[in-house]
């Protein structure tokens, strides 16, 4: 078989999927333990093979160039593929390593994934970890995630979902506006009550409500719709905060107000109706060779979501 490679030529194209990962020769010499003027050489050295131009350079930054992603799409996998072949020849002793990205609604990223982080990183210090807090749909073929969170399961055969939770919806209001308006006792009562609506970012549509009655197990959730002079869009921590300020009623996830209706700050109101929830799904591509890192992340947050309290 005809050697198409040397190792001086794979340290080169490992270095520049480094700095593109990275986003420039100074941080990929330092994640290297070597110096920018080294790394720029090698993918210098990388780009006179290939008659290409892999990145363009500024005093102040670096990019890709059209032939650099697409040769750091193609290189990067099979990169990682060989790291895992290691791995698995040597008993699992190659640690995950790279920056994982990933993209994930913001209440859920606040209150689950974030505090969550530290500990993934003491466990495995290799991964460098970018968050992206959004209730955006990302497009994996256009931009550079590994993963995201819905709160759907994509109808997209090329994609896997795992779901993580159902998490629990809650009704609530703040002692101020109950003492104003009073309290809700059935569903026709929220026809009169101030209701705190969701835009859905995605179509603008209003998010409805759900409750079932008799509580959790007792039969198929009802969706309600509701009215109100306040609306959020893309942000569903907006709805919150208003509704901690008295602005009327919210139906939320416990999560996100378990320690206000703790401490008094929110009341939970018609619990006979609740037992409701929305599923979060963990959502990558599915490929033949799946990084590392990703594999490992996907584990440790699917075992430690039925584990974390708000």
């Amino acid at each position: 078989m005809k050697r198409h490679f040397d190792d001086v030529l794979l340290g080169s194209i490992e270095l520049f999927c480094l700095a593109a990962e990275l986003g420039g020769f100074t941080a990929a010499a330092n994640a290297a333990g070597l110096t920018p003027a080294a790394v720029s050489r090698s993918v210098a050295r990388l780009e006179e093979r290939l008659g290409v131009r892999l990145f363009v350079r500024t005093t102040r930054q670096i990019r890709l160039t059209d032939s650099g992603r697409l040769y750091f799409d193609q290189c990067r996998p099979a990169l990682a593929q060989m790291v895992d072949a290691e791995r698995q020849v040597t008993g699992g002793q190659v640690a995950p390593a790279g920056v994982l990205r990933i993209s994930m609604p913001t209440p859920y990223g606040h209150y689950r994934v974030l505090p969550l982080l530290p500990e993934f990183r003491q466990r495995y210090p290799g991964v460098r970890v970018e968050s992206h807090l959004s209730n955006r749909n990302i497009d994996f073929s256009d931009e550079e995630y590994d993963l995201a969170i819905r709160g759907r399961a994509p109808d997209d055969s090329t994609m896997i979902a795992r779901k993580l939770e159902d998490a629990e919806l809650v009704l609530v209001a703040a002692p101020s506006y109950l003492k104003r308006a009073g309290k809700p006792k059935t569903l026709e009562d929220l026809q009169k009550h101030e209701c705190i609506q969701f835009e859905l970012p995605s179509t603008g549509r209003r998010l409805p409500w759900l409750f079932r009655a008799g509580g959790e197990g007792s039969g198929k959730a009802a969706e309600v719709f509701t009215s109100g002079a306040y609306a959020c869009a893309d942000d569903v921590l907006g709805i919150v905060t208003l509704a901690r300020s008295g602005a009327g009623l919210a139906q939320t996830y416990r999560f996100i107000v378990d320690k206000d209706i703790r401490n008094g700050d929110l009341v939970e109101l018609m619990p006979q109706w609740g037992g409701t929830s929305r599923p979060f799904y963990l959502i990558y591509p599915h490929a033949r060779h799946v990084p590392l890192r990703v594999r490992t992340f996907v584990e440790f947050l699917i075992g430690k979501t039925g584990d974390v309290r708000p």
